[in-house]
């Protein structure tokens, strides 16, 4: 009777809320839509929310778009050989008005758009004079339908492009006016970027996630704190590989607003030299729930100093990822000062500059302070010592351990013999469940099975494999020809003895709920063999895109936290 009352649309409030539910499962939106009038009218604006990020070779909804044009626009276009006739006659809804998101690179969906329009290849160099009109008519369409916008993202642009758009949005500052979620990133001193980034600290009053990454010293000093100090309700903040002194971004962190909303802050690829104001900001933010500190340098006595001495508040670390050496006594008192609010932490090396046996000493010092590590992540190891006291450090978790990445980085020979050690010893240590499991290794057919025979009593909800080859020239020349034959041949390649084994061990045990497996020998993934896809679906797992499945640092803090 309820489900009844559903799909007659009886209960509009209740199917609101199960559509949305599956807001990023564009396969089952798309079906929604064919259900009933009610189903529809709630997921088209869920799928035209953001369109440009929809993992799909198909952008002929740019034509949609389009179809609101005038004539005029559209005589410009058909005289760049874009036929007029392919915009529709008219559309049931109003689907510029539906955008919420968008980053200003559309220009490749526009070239890739335009590319497969005349059979062709994207030849990306400069702006040709099509796509940049069709770029400044989408966000004029966009602005004269009403669009609101709540995610705007300015990164890494050709600035004939970004000069288009911030002229078109200064003119119409509504269009930005409810943003929530701003991320400037690799922003350089371009014509109208200081108008534009003003615009956003006058009018922008409600962010609520900000993502600073200036690529100019003078951009970031008097950008970035003006933005900060105008926010009313700013929750999350990113500093993305700022070499830039953050003195003056740092200290707006201490305004009334930001002092009593400021949840979460993550520092990514930070350098923290010089930067002596950190106690003074930390002991100022009352709502702190989380910092996260990822592949970020300076983290020196001076840095750990600053960290010991704060003491009106925990320091609520979170996440570590460790890219350069440390002195394991600094690292000791860190992990001392974060306790168990660290549940995340990753390592590219356990080497310590002259000290011996680090690596295990390392291990001794989470498992003693460190009690609920959910993220481990390890790379870049060179000998077997290095990497056992981390196997210590996995079983040592137990249940507490949902994400495990594993990883090693191009080296022959060290690499083969690592991944070897790895792929027999660790089936047997995993703990009975794990939300996410990633492999990168040079891989064994031999050593995959006792891999695979080990860990039978694990459930991993997203496994992620991928096989690392490492070729001399004369094998490269010859892999070269085999990938030529296969793309003339249209035949999809990947190594038949792991995919054997895979199929054994992990389809028909039901061993996991998504899968990705690339093979670089051919360069092609498990998802492209359409037919093995269906076998696996048949057991209901599902096999995705290696780069959709592969979780890295700050996609995970992004969800998580």
């Amino acid at each position: 009777m309820a489900c009844s009352k559903i799909f007659s649309g009886d209960i509009p409030e209740l199917t609101n809320e199960i559509i949305e539910y599956f807001r990023n499962d564009f396969s089952t939106l798309y079906s929604c839509i064919l259900v009933n009038r009610l189903f529809c009218r709630i997921a088209i604006p869920i799928l035209w929310e953001d369109p440009f990020s929809i993992p799909t070779e198909n952008y002929d909804f740019i034509k949609i778009y389009l179809y609101n044009l005038n004539d005029d626009d559209k005589i410009k276009l058909n005289n760049y050989g874009i036929d007029k006739k392919l915009f529709s006659s008219n559309t049931l809804f109003n689907y510029p008005s539906y955008i919420k998101s968008l980053n200003i690179q559309i220009d490749y969906s526009i070239e890739s758009w335009v590319a497969a329009l005349n059979n062709c290849s994207i030849k990306y160099t400069c702006p040709s004079d099509s796509t940049r009109l069709i770029y400044k008519s989408l966000f004029k369409i966009f602005i004269e339908n009403g669009a609101d916008l709540h995610t705007f993202v300015i990164a890494y642009v050709h600035h004939d492009y970004l000069n288009d758009a911030s002229e078109l949005i200064l003119k119409n500052p509504n269009f930005i006016y409810n943003i929530k979620n701003l991320k400037l990133e690799g922003i350089s001193d371009l014509p109208k970027i200081d108008s534009i980034i003003s615009l956003f600290s006058l009018n922008c009053k409600s962010i609520s996630t900000l993502h600073f990454q200036f690529s100019d010293h003078r951009l970031n000093e008097n950008f970035s704190s003006c933005i900060i100090n105008s926010q009313q309700s700013l929750k999350t903040i990113l500093f993305k590989y700022n070499s830039f002194p953050l003195y003056h971004s740092l200290l707006s962190l201490k305004n009334f607003n930001c002092s009593n909303t400021l949840k979460k802050i993550i520092f990514y690829g930070t350098d923290f030299k010089d930067i002596n104001i950190l106690k003074e900001v930390f002991e100022q933010l009352n709502c702190l729930e989380s910092i996260h500190i990822l592949y970020c340098h300076s983290l020196n006595y001076n840095f750990i100093q600053q960290i010991i001495n704060i003491t009106s508040k925990p320091f609520k670390l979170r996440s570590l990822y460790l890219i350069k050496s440390i002195d394991i006594k600094l690292l000791q008192l860190l992990l001392q000062k974060s306790k168990n609010y660290l549940e995340n932490i990753g390592f590219r090396t356990f080497i310590i500059d002259n000290q011996p046996n680090t690596s295990k000493q390392l291990v001794e010092k989470i498992l003693s302070y460190c009690k609920k590590i959910n993220f481990f992540d390890f790379s870049y190891f060179y000998t077997p010592e290095y990497i056992f006291p981390s196997f210590d450090l996995i079983k040592n978790s137990g249940q507490n351990l949902n994400y495990l990445s594993i990883e090693f980085h191009f080296i022959p020979n060290v690499d083969i013999r690592l991944s070897s050690i790895v792929l027999k010893e660790l089936g047997q240590i995993l703990p009975s469940k794990l939300e996410y499991l990633k492999l990168s290794l040079s891989i064994n057919t031999n050593d995959f099975k006792i891999f695979l025979d080990n860990f039978q009593n694990t459930f991993i909800k997203k496994l992620v494999i991928r096989n690392k080859i490492f070729l001399n020239n004369s094998q490269n020349n010859f892999v070269e020809k085999i990938k030529k034959l296969v793309i003339r041949n249209k035949t999809k390649v990947v190594d038949q003895d792991i995919l054997y084994y895979i199929e054994k061990h992990i389809m028909k045990k039901r061993k996991v709920k998504y899968l990705a497996f690339r093979d670089d020998l051919i360069g092609l993934e498990l998802y492209l063999l359409k037919d093995q896809v269906k076998k696996f679906e048949s057991y209901n797992i599902k096999v995705q895109k290696y780069d959709d499945l592969n979780i890295n640092w700050y996609k995970y803090i992004e969800e998580t936290y």
